[in-house]
């Protein structure tokens, strides 16, 4: 990671870090005990990679960052909140996220879902509330697609498939598939959100950008299965092991090891191949999808 890109990162790190520690309902306001597991569950700690793209993404066509940020924070907080939602005993039941003891281990169960509930809708409160576009039917179109990538048609969805999938040996389509929609839909809805803050871009460069979405979706999902084999509970932050003990089939399961990461070489490839037909500045996307593949935890 070059010294320009670092720069670029930390600063857009602090720069959502500060956005949602101001837009966090406050620990002080009622009801006290659930506003400071909200705060507690997304500040200070994680990569920030989804706000990444957006502000990657928005960097294509002139999106102000004003915009981009809003956006940025409303994908952080729907990750979060599915991020609590699965270590719950119900789901993977988990007891280290982000290097900290999970929300229901601090606190408690029930407020652990109220917690993920919470930030669901805050992050819907957030594109309703600032003006995103110029555009204002542009704008409901955003909320929407945002909506679609966390239900059902796509991060629930995925969850689902993965809670069934558990103990079965899934072939390598239905894998991608579940995949599409767990981990890649809400990176899809990051990039392509991130875009439309800024100057409108043409059908045909919005499929290449949905394309690229889709190939580091998959990609960052194979570099975690295989981070999961083979990093340390310390370097993750989480619980390293994790999908062997629950016997969940992953990239590394079906694939091994050599080839997954073989797979993501490839998946990276393809992205560097959909970003040339852009025909605009796409370095900063070159440079997250090279994070999101070569990062170690």
């Amino acid at each position: 990671m070059n010294a320009d890109f670092q720069g670029w990162v930390k600063s857009r790190q602090l720069q959502i870090e500060s956005y949602l520690q101001n837009h966090l309902p406050a620990e002080n306001h009622a009801p006290e005990r659930l506003h400071e597991a909200m705060r507690y569950a997304v500040l200070g700690g994680g990569k920030r990679i989804r706000p990444l793209l957006s502000f990657a993404a928005g960097e294509l066509n002139g999106a102000e960052e004003s915009r981009v940020i809003v956006v940025a924070a409303a994908v952080e907080l729907i990750h979060v909140y599915s991020l609590v939602h699965d270590d719950l005993p119900c789901m993977d039941d988990d007891t280290l996220r982000r290097g900290k003891p999970t929300c229901h281990m601090k606190y408690d169960e029930p407020t652990a879902l109220l917690v993920g509930d919470s930030l669901q809708s805050l992050a819907f409160q957030l594109m309703a509330e600032f003006s995103l576009t110029d555009n204002p039917k542009k704008q409901l179109e955003m909320i929407q697609k945002l909506a679609q990538a966390a239900g059902s048609r796509g991060m629930a969805g995925g969850q689902a498939i993965d809670l069934e999938s558990v103990g079965k040996m899934l072939t390598l389509p239905e894998l991608e598939f579940m995949h599409i929609h767990k981990t890649g839909a809400l990176i899809r809805a990051a990039v392509m959100l991130g875009a439309y803050c800024g100057n409108k871009l043409s059908e045909e460069q919005l499929n290449h950008l949905d394309h690229f979405a889709k190939c580091i979706g998959l990609a960052f999902q194979v570099v975690d299965d295989v981070l999961d084999a083979e990093a340390t509970t310390a370097a993750l932050g989480k619980t390293a092991g994790k999908d062997a003990e629950q016997n969940k089939p992953t990239y590394v399961s079906i694939l091994g090891v050599r080839q997954a990461r073989e797979l993501a070489k490839e998946l990276q490839h393809d992205a560097y191949q959909t970003l040339e037909h852009l025909g605009k500045s796409t370095d900063r996307l070159l440079q997250v999808t090279d994070f999101i593949v070569q990062r170690e935890f």
